[in-house]
């Protein structure tokens, strides 16, 4: 993930934050000042991009009544309240970049891609053409400013090879328990209106099922048992410092006790919750955590058949 498509991610979730707080009647809780803050802290570890994503929180809720405005008519036939909070956040980021900022930092082609981009990676199966068809057609209202720019080519930065780039061990549970007869699954649930899997860093001492173990008590305060690894996981990340990183996540299926969950109080989550195993495939998961998801609910239910 670019410096820049990770700062928009960033400022994207500060908004969700503060728009959910605004509609819950929250809006003493925490300034978007103080969100932005705390997210920086919890998913970079610079601020190197701290004055872009200040400006551009700042942009979008200075102009938002204008952004809001032109939403509700490039999208007649969807009541903004109706636009999913995660789309509707998006279209405000993407429509602030292409509107009012600086053309010379953010050509019109940037801004729309990188809505698209947002919506694609935080939003449902249709968010990324419902942004496209937003934003491209007040970009052709406009007359389609830059069409015929050629963008500058950027500085290539070495090339490092996929053995040779640093490893980041994390690791993450299917966690279950099972009461009264039926089978549960405990989730966590992001800002972004996803249902996803505890997880956490490895640290350098740890083996990953040492490391899930202490993860999951802290995320979850639940007290797990590892009963099989469920499968790996791993994608290359940039990090404005070290550059390109290598995030290996091992998932494990873990077996708790069935007792209240108290999710940890950090960034990115807001909820966590018990469910029955027969319920889980109506949430909405990214799509890399299906098959891990499925890998266990097979593993449940045979176990549930022989009992």
């Amino acid at each position: 993930m670019s410096n820049r498509h990770l700062s928009r991610s960033i400022v994207l979730q500060t908004l969700f934050e503060w728009d959910m707080n605004t509609e819950e009647g929250k809006t003493e809780a925490e300034t978007p000042e103080v969100i932005l803050d705390r997210n920086i802290k919890e998913f970079t570890d610079t601020t190197k991009d701290k004055p872009f994503m200040k400006r551009l929180l700042d942009g979008v809720l200075t102009k938002q009544e204008d952004l809001d405005a032109v939403i509700t008519k490039a999208a007649p036939e969807w009541p903004l309240d109706k636009i999913a909070r995660v789309d509707r956040n998006i279209l405000r980021i993407g429509l602030y970049e292409l509107l009012f900022a600086d053309r010379a930092e953010v050509p019109a082609k940037v801004a729309i891609n990188e809505a698209i981009e947002l919506a694609k990676n935080f939003g449902g199966d249709s968010s990324g053409a419902f942004v496209n068809g937003v934003i491209g057609g007040v970009y052709k209202e406009l007359g389609e400013p830059g069409k015929d720019e050629t963008s500058k080519k950027k500085k290539k930065m070495p090339m490092v090879p996929y053995e040779k780039m640093p490893i980041e061990r994390k690791g993450g549970a299917v966690v279950y328990a099972q009461h009264e007869g039926d089978m549960y699954v405990a989730l966590v649930h992001d800002v972004f209106g996803h249902w996803t899997l505890a997880k956490g860093g490895i640290e350098d001492a740890e083996t990953e099922e040492e490391g899930t173990v202490r993860e999951i008590k802290q995320e979850l305060g639940l007290e797990v048992t590892i009963k099989e690894k469920l499968g790996e996981n791993e994608y290359v990340a940039s990090n404005p410092e070290k550059g390109k990183i290598r995030k290996n996540v091992t998932y494990f299926l873990v077996e708790a006790p069935f007792k209240d969950i108290v999710l940890e109080d950090k960034g990115g989550l807001d909820d966590a919750r018990w469910f029955k195993l027969a319920d889980i495939l109506e949430l909405n998961f990214y799509h890399d955590m299906l098959p891990i998801i499925t890998k266990a609910i097979n593993v449940l239910l045979a176990v549930g058949d022989e009992k």
